[in-house]
């Protein structure tokens, strides 16, 4: 399933993001749902009634997003309206009391947005749900930048060219002109662009990228997701080292991670990491702090394993074969929990596209051990604990690196006490399987088979390492394993101590753990056989409560284990 040496893999991922990405779009007229349209023709009667009684002149447009999809084809319920020389909150206000007032229309509360430069929030918002429809409000604007910051020196009234030109890219810099009915392109660019499928920036790219650096991960994004082709001015700019020590200094790492992640969980993950290599963007994406890159064990393995990672990740789900056209079927029980959620589908390529990282390990100023990916989630990104990044992804290399690497039946580790019992305790590692980490038992195999494909060169070596995985699989199933990792012991605590005494303890998990270790070895037997036996244990001092109590005296709770089964006793 992989090809004889790994640059063929690098190969035919490159090749292949493009060949199945690439799309020549089918650009549409706009045709408005009866809620939009009547959306647009509310705002066209207050635009009307502000003239009229008050003689204020404004206009709406819908821009953005919006726009894009409409032409595409796609359904849209975010609506960004730009406003002609008035703000927001003023005309949103207005426009409530009057359809209130006039309409006998109901209407959400207005909600005003604080401008934040840092996180790409120049204006004041005005946010209200209309019709079941988001709406957000702002004026169109012009905007001027220093080269040494981000944060814009000067906003005003802008025409709608002037605030077309400051958008990241053309095909969002389009308007709908809701008293026209009619796509506005002010860039000459924007239409164009959306039927050839090009990224392209309606300024000059130094200039836009100067102005917002962050637009350059948003370029990735969205050319990922639309499998568009970047300009080749674009690509040279985004390459750019002023730039991309811009990107790297001024832009909040929580707004990259913000991007990062949508790429991840949209369409073309494999097409995204591919740009962000062929951009050179990894090490300002996935950044490390000084102080702690300076603390890991070892230095980067190579970037472009993160392509090779993400490549054959997506090959294993779509069971497609890889470029010598061998393809040996990975087992379906390795996929299935994979494929029916997709927040553990994209923490698979998120924790694939770290793969430079593999195997390297830091310490922080306590002398404990973390995997250095955890620092490039937690500050490099800023993702946190969404979708169980920061405590699933370093399972993830935990239980590859630690626990699965080199998996195989003929194992030692597999025959004591007994098969059934070793890989029953295997299978329920907190590493391997830990539903409050996001961590499944199969999708932590899965990884770590991607792991072990990525770094091997023989073709036969590859195969051989599929068949290994498949035969740990089928033995699982075999053994009816794959629905026990979450099975709670026969006993508790309390029930164990009242059969052989003793006070409560740390002891107590040690026993059951040897309880959990008998349900394994007796998948039929109930709660009276359990109790049985363990009084059987207890009377022939094969369990001797004294000297457990000895052993763990220094404990001060019970610990989780393989078993999973750490809990502190009721008293």
């Amino acid at each position: 399933m992989l090809a004889r040496v790994i640059g063929a893999v690098r190969t035919f991922s490159m090749s292949l993001a493009h060949t199945t990405t690439r799309m020549v779009p089918k650009v549409r007229q706009i045709e408005l749902t009866h809620v939009e349209d009547q959306l647009c023709s509310l705002l066209d009667e207050f635009t009307r009634f502000l003239e009229r009684e008050q003689g204020t002149k404004t206009a709406c447009r819908i821009n953005g997003g919006w726009v894009r999809d409409k032409l595409l084809g796609q359904d849209s319920n975010d609506v960004d309206i730009c406003l002609a020389d008035m703000m927001g909150v003023p005309f949103v206000e207005q426009f409530v009391a009057y359809l209130s007032e006039r309409k006998h229309i109901p209407v959400n509360k207005v909600t005003k947005i604080e401008s934040n430069p840092d996180q790409s929030k120049h204006l004041e918002t005005a946010r209200t749900t209309l019709l079941g429809v988001d709406l957000d409000f702002v004026n169109l604007r012009s905007e001027e930048y220093t080269d040494d910051s981000r944060i814009p020196t000067g906003v005003k009234f802008g025409t709608p060219l002037e605030d077309a030109l400051r958008r990241d890219i053309t095909i969002n810099s389009l308007f709908y002109n809701v008293h026209t009915r009619a796509v506005e392109d002010h860039t000459e660019k924007g239409l164009d662009d959306l039927r050839d499928g090009v990224i392209r920036t309606p300024l000059p790219p130094l200039q836009t990228f100067r102005d917002d650096p962050l637009r350059v991960v948003r370029c990735v994004r969205f050319a990922s997701r639309f499998g568009f082709e970047m300009a080749p001015e674009l690509r040279d700019a985004a390459q750019d080292k002023s730039i991309q020590e811009a990107l790297s200094c001024k832009i909040s790492r929580e707004r990259i991670g913000e991007e990062l992640d949508k790429m991840i969980k949209g369409v073309q993950p494999v097409h995204a990491v591919q740009l962000i290599n062929e951009l050179s963007l990894f090490n300002c994406i996935f950044h490390v702090p000084a102080n702690i890159l300076t603390l890991s064990s070892s230095s980067l393995g190579s970037l472009d394993s993160s392509l090779t990672a993400c490549t054959i990740l997506r090959s294993i789900l779509s069971s497609a074969s890889l470029p010598n056209g061998t393809n040996v079927p990975v087992h379906p029980m390795l996929l299935s929990y994979t494929m029916r959620d997709p927040g553990t589908k994209a923490r698979l390529f998120m924790a694939a596209s770290l793969f430079p990282f593999y195997g390297i390990t830091y310490k922080d100023r306590k002398q404990k051990e973390h995997y250095l990916v955890e620092a490039v989630i937690r500050e490099g990104l800023k993702l946190g604990n969404k979708n169980y990044y920061l405590d699933g992804i370093p399972a993830l290399f935990g239980a590859a690196s630690e626990l699965i690497e080199g998996l195989s039946l003929d194992q030692d580790r597999f025959k004591a006490p007994s098969e059934r019992v070793s890989i029953g305790l295997f299978l329920r590692h907190p590493k391997m399987h830990k539903p409050t980490s996001g961590s499944n038992w199969s999708s932590s195999l899965l990884f770590s088979l991607v792991c072990e494909l990525t770094r091997l060169r023989d073709i036969d070596d590859a195969t051989k390492c599929i068949e290994r995985y498949n035969a740990f699989t089928t033995r699982v199933d075999e053994l009816g394993l794959g629905d026990t990792v979450e099975a709670k012991p026969l006993l508790n605590g309390n029930e164990v101590v009242g059969l052989v005494g003793g006070k409560p303890g740390p002891w107590t998990k040690i026993v059951l753990d040897k309880v959990l270790e008998w349900q394994l070895e007796h998948p039929l037997g109930d709660k009276a056989a359990c109790t049985d036996w363990l009084k059987e244990e207890y009377n022939s001092q094969r369990i001797n409560v004294q000297e457990l109590v000895e052993s763990t005296s220094g404990s001060k709770r019970v610990q989780a284990g393989e078993g999973g089964t750490s809990k502190k006793v009721k008293r």
